[in-house]
């Protein structure tokens, strides 16, 4: 998979899970993003999703810019 097609794959995923919080009290629905994503993606994973709203996060809910904070950071590759 080249990396614009895994950077759209992870921008989607991520936005699936946003769209389900959403429907969740504000206060608890950013630290649902997070712990769905921390439970559910690999460290490779969650590298590139910060990468990429590093990179201005492009295309993502803000629910998953919002939940960033609260998302763990893997180690450098």
């Amino acid at each position: 998979m080249s990396p614009d097609n895994l950077n759209a794959k992870l921008i989607y995923m991520a936005n699936q899970i946003a769209t389900f919080f959403q429907s969740q009290p504000a206060e608890v629905a950013a630290q649902g993003v997070a712990t769905h994503i921390n439970k559910y993606w690999e460290p490779r994973m969650r590298r590139k999703l910060f990468e990429h709203i590093e990179r201005g996060g492009e295309g993502l809910n803000p629910l998953v810019i919002e939940a960033a904070s609260k998302i763990r950071r893997p180690e450098a590759a």
